[in-house]
């Protein structure tokens, strides 16, 4: 397994754990949801700045 599998398995993870959807998470970080899609399914890799972006909109959404 490659480095963008493996962010691939966990930003769906953590991102099922906020309860948030590709929707959410696009928006709150400010990208699309066909490129959130993309990491996802690791067809591509996400630059640091981009992953600071979803770092960040994962991290203030509340987990109710």
């Amino acid at each position: 397994m490659d480095l963008k599998e493996i962010m691939a398995i966990n930003l769906r993870r953590i991102r099922h754990v906020k309860k948030m959807t590709q929707e959410e998470l696009a928006d709150s970080a400010g990208l699309s949801v066909r490129y959130i899609g993309a990491i996802e399914r690791a067809d591509v890799s996400a630059s640091v700045t981009v992953l600071g972006r979803i770092a960040e909109a994962l991290s203030t959404r509340n987990q109710s």
